[in-house]
């Protein structure tokens, strides 16, 4: 009989199919099969439950403003982040500043240079005809140098007053932004190369062009004499820098390879990273180098010494793809870019970015990488603390790499990617932005307060709210708001402050949701901690589906101690359960009962297992207290009959007595069979023509007769038809003859068409065997005397 929870199991896998395994063969199999079922099973939750909130991960998942979140936990002011000028181009390249804090950018979408002063004034003091211009700097004069791409130039800015008869002389470019019209654009160099990704100055006022297609790193002198400084076999040299004894690092695309090159041209690659392409520089005071790197390589393994702490995010959405600066990724074939990195390096995912630091000696560490942020610039706070820009969350990541590569998520800019840095006045930083072209200030200390909003928690279960613990340090205040919905903006509570001993003023509901605000002082405001404590509204459990199997043995399955389980938090919140199999063998001497149930409040269960027979009133109790979620007993217990069992589940475990909730459900009716049919008036004899005549009666006191067989003197079963031909009765009726030959009986029990008639009939067994519906097996036998 199939039942309506009839699921093969392992072991019953193992026996239908025919697999010939010993007992430990089988239990390695089952205990194999099991095994991410009972790693993934947890304790039932009791009485209160706690929220916590401290980890990075936890604490990510909120909403910053004017707050980091620290890599190891907690929260604390972070530095000022101030919009300074939205431009009405959509991606900021790069910046250049000078000592009056005069900030330069270069854009692309339109392609243009902007003067931003610091109180935000802004005008355009050059616009090319390329699509973009890539790179900026300034000498120590002011002068500017910018290089364009694609097939662009190095021009030359200088800012002549008087340039222009008249301010007017100068249409605008836009209602509010002007053209600055005392600078005078002149081109400088032509390199006659496809892309120009960065620029150089050393002490002498030579400029360094990093270049790609070819791989090069052009020379300028002031006075324009142009030369080939390097050759690399790396089709791009992306990014540029000096360090501190006048060497000029370098940076590739291809194998990710930093370079160090003497001023006489002689280079020397310090570190070939497990990134393709090399993405941003930056030298510190001690002579470390430090490089961000994007994009996978094939057959590349680190050759890092150490790592950092991995940033706990996902997989980006831009960034630079495996066909390098100015390819487009499809379908796993690279094709090139008519226009260049435009609007990014290149669209696709990079699986995202490493930052490694190497030594004044050349030992090279890997000491910060994230699976989603993209690095696309690096520079240094006063703190000293490496600034990493980065898309495509538009994020900037403060990494201390003395520490064990600790960080922080400093902040959250309006925009999708964090492309350039520049100084700015009194130790700031200017920071630039791409989609879209914005530029901040970052100040070195918070100016004001800070604000972050926890993510939004899901009790599950109509809840009531208790005391939040909590652990600061600092000018820190707590807010909690409740609701029924998971949007807060959907008529929840308003903000409450926590009350005295930090009790929760919020409405009992599901959801809950809290605000920290940190204000400026000493110390300084910080929160490692925040646990919430609430009592769920206790719901009954469900008893889901009830199913019987005839013939079937359930094995109990071994339980792991709660300690086992990894991140177990027997008060959270309930989490998704791994319902395991069941394992179970054949034997037709059991009868299975197996059931699913649930608890919304993940609270611990037990059950009690009751039956009724057909035509009675009263459920009869098979077992009591039973944990697991089956349970097998011998058939012989119950007579031949119609049955139906039941399943009560209690939630008594986990609550105070008076307060537990049951829930139960009847499975559907079954019918068990366990008597064999009986074989009444067994008789056979020899007739003249040399068969033997056979009749029998079949009686079954439950189910009807299903089939019969007989079998001659040990020879192969045969099926033979009821009298009536039709099988459909508990009593069944046969009569039939079988042809035998002297000495030994016809083949399939029927006549030789060459039999002669038998003379002296030998010694004959007749065995009869009788199936009732439920293959109950019954057997009778006969001997025929020979004469």
């Amino acid at each position: 009989m199939k039942s309506p929870l009839a699921r093969p199991s392992p072991a019953h896998l193992i026996h239908s199919r025919g697999m010939n395994l010993s007992k430990t063969a089988r239990a390695f199999f089952l205990l194999l099969f099991f095994a991410a079922g009972l790693a993934a099973t947890r304790a039932s939750g009791e009485g209160t439950r706690t929220w916590e909130q401290s980890k990075f991960d936890e604490l990510s998942k909120g909403t910053a403003r004017g707050v980091a979140i620290r890599s190891t936990g907690g929260l604390e002011l972070a530095p000022a982040l101030k919009p300074l000028f939205a431009t009405p181009s959509t991606y900021i390249w790069a910046l250049a500043s000078d000592a009056s804090g005069v900030i330069y950018a270069a854009t692309g979408a339109p392609a243009r240079i902007y003067r931003i002063t610091p109180d935000g004034t802004a005008s355009i003091i050059f616009e090319a005809k390329e699509l973009q211009v890539q790179s900026i700097i300034a000498d120590k004069s002011g002068t500017l140098y910018a290089a364009t791409n694609p097939d662009g130039k190095i021009f030359k800015l200088e800012h002549k007053p008087g340039a222009a008869k008249t301010a007017e002389s100068k249409a605008k470019t836009e209602a509010t932004l002007p053209t600055d019209p005392n600078w005078t654009a002149t081109v400088f160099f032509d390199p006659a190369t496809r892309y120009l990704w960065d620029l150089a100055l050393d002490g002498s006022g030579n400029l360094f062009v990093a270049t790609g297609d070819g791989g090069q790193i052009l020379k300028v002198t002031p006075g324009g004499e142009h030369s080939v400084f390097f050759k690399s076999d790396e089709n791009h040299i992306r990014k540029l820098a000096f360090d501190r004894k006048g060497n000029l690092i370098a940076g590739s695309d291809g194998s990710g390879l930093v370079y160090r090159i003497t001023p006489s041209g002689e280079a020397f690659v310090l570190y070939s990273a497990a990134k393709r392409e090399i993405t941003a520089l930056a030298v510190d005071d001690q002579g470390n180098i430090y490089a961000a790197g994007v994009g996978e390589k094939r057959g590349v393994t680190p050759q890092f010494g150490g790592f950092g702490n991995p940033s706990p995010v996902a997989t980006p959405t831009f960034g630079t793809s495996a066909g390098g600066p100015g390819t487009v990724t499809m379908g796993g074939s690279a094709s090139p870019m008519p226009s260049g990195p435009f609007p990014f390096p290149a669209l696709g995912a990079t699986s995202g970015s490493e930052i490694y630091r190497i030594a004044p000696d050349g030992a090279p560490l890997k000491i910060w990488s994230a699976r989603e942020d993209i690095v696309y610039a690096l520079a240094f706070d006063p703190q000293g603390r490496l600034l990493a820009g980065t898309g495509n969350r538009g994020h900037v990541f403060a990494v201390n790499p003395g520490t064990g590569g600790t960080y922080s998520d400093l902040q959250k800019t309006a925009a999708t990617q964090v492309t350039a840095f520049a100084p700015a006045p009194n130790g700031s930083l200017y920071a630039a932005t791409s989609n879209l072209g914005k530029l901040f200030s970052l100040g070195t200390s918070a100016a004001s307060d800070g604000e972050y909003e926890s993510d939004v928690f899901d009790a599950h279960i109509f809840s009531h709210w208790g005391r939040a613990e909590v652990r600061s340090s600092g000018n820190v205040e707590l807010w909690m708001r409740a609701g029924n919905v998971d949007n807060p903006d959907r008529n929840w509570s308003a903000w409450k402050k926590l009350g005295p001993n930090h009790a929760i003023d919020a409405p009992a509901a599901r959801f809950l949701q809290w605000k920290a605000v940190l204000h400026p002082g000493t110390p300084a405001p910080a929160l490692d901690k925040v646990l919430v404590n609430y009592l769920p509204n206790n719901v009954a459990p469900e008893v889901d589906d009830v199913g019987v199997q005839i013939g079937v043995h359930y094995q109990v399955i071994p339980k792991l101690p709660n300690t086992d389980i990894p991140n177990f938090n027997p008060n959270g919140p309930p989490q998704p359960h791994f319902e395991q199999p069941v394992p179970a063998v054949r034997d037709l001497d059991s009868i299975g009962v197996k059931w699913t149930a649930h608890d919304d409040n993940d609270d611990q269960l037990t059950y009690a297992l009751y039956y009724r027979g057909d035509g009675e009133s009263r459920w009869q109790l098979l077992k009591d207290n039973l944990t697991d979620k089956f349970y097998s007993f011998e058939a012989s217990l119950l007579p031949d009959d119609g049955y139906t069992f039941k399943v009560v589940a209690s939630d008594a475990p986990s609550h105070s007595p008076g307060d537990a909730l049951t829930d139960e459900r009847e499975g559907s009716r079954v019918e068990i069979d366990t008597t064999p049919p009986r074989i009444e008036g067994l008789t056979a004899s020899a007739e003249s023509s040399g068969e033997l005549h056979v009749t029998f009666h079949a009686v079954d006191s439950f189910s009807p007769i299903k089939r019969a067989e007989y079998s001659l003197d040990a020879g192969e079963w045969q099926f033979v038809e009821p009298a009536g031909k039709l099988s459909d009765a508990k009593t069944e009726d046969y009569d039939f003859r079988m042809a035998v030959m002297a000495g030994e009986p016809s083949s399939a029990g029927g006549t030789k068409k060459n039999a002669a008639k038998n003379e002296g009939l030998v010694e004959h067994v007749v065995v009869v065997r009788v199936y009732d519906r439920y293959d109950n097996l019954g057997t009778a036998k006969f001997v025929v005397r020979g004469r």
